[in-house]
Parts: C-alpha cells; sequence; structure tokens
C-alpha cells in the first residue's frame, strides 16, 4: 500500500469551497440522485475523510456528486482537505 500523502490545513483553504456548500450546513440535505442527510464532515478523522474520498474517486462508494468533485482531487488534494477538516473542531470552526 503506497504512503498516504501528508496533509497541509492551510494549502486546503483554497480547496474547500466544493465542501462548504453542503458540509458546512447543519442538517443539510440533498435533493439529487435522492433525499441524502450530508454529513458535516468537521473534526472527522483524516483517515477516513482520505478512504472515503479515494473510494468516491474508485466508484466504490456512490453517491453521484461526491464521485465527480474526488476524480478532480489528487492525492494530495484528499490529504489537505482531510488535514483541513480534521483539524476543524480543534480550531473550533
Amino acid at each position: 500500500m503506497p504512503a498516504q500523502a501528508q496533509g497541509n490545513a492551510e494549502a486546503a483553504k483554497g480547496k474547500v469551497s466544493m465542501c462548504i456548500g453542503c458540509h458546512g450546513i447543519p442538517m443539510y440535505k440533498t435533493a439529487f440522485p435522492e433525499v441524502y442527510s450530508v454529513p458535516m464532515i468537521a473534526g472527522q478523522s483524516p483517515d477516513y475523510i482520505v478512504k472515503a474520498l479515494q473510494a468516491y474517486r474508485a466508484g466504490d462508494r456512490s453517491h453521484p456528486t461526491m464521485q465527480g468533485i474526488a476524480k478532480g482531487l489528487s492525492d494530495q488534494d484528499m490529504a489537505d482537505v482531510a488535514a483541513y477538516y480534521g483539524g476543524a473542531a480543534k480550531a473550533g470552526k
């Protein structure tokens, strides 16, 4: 298994605009492709976030919006976003 990229939360600040629209709204639900409660990801384990994004990119997780977003992320982007959200609870965001 390849080593996971080291995440940089500061570098992620320019990459998370695509996340905030859904994951930054408490109790938000999407309507496409079905009604789905969007989880808050602030404070989530960075390893979990990276694995979830990798699974969306590979097509192993089946939300079309997340698959599209993940396909546009490099491994470094994923690590940076995971570091940003993984540390968000500690930073009070």
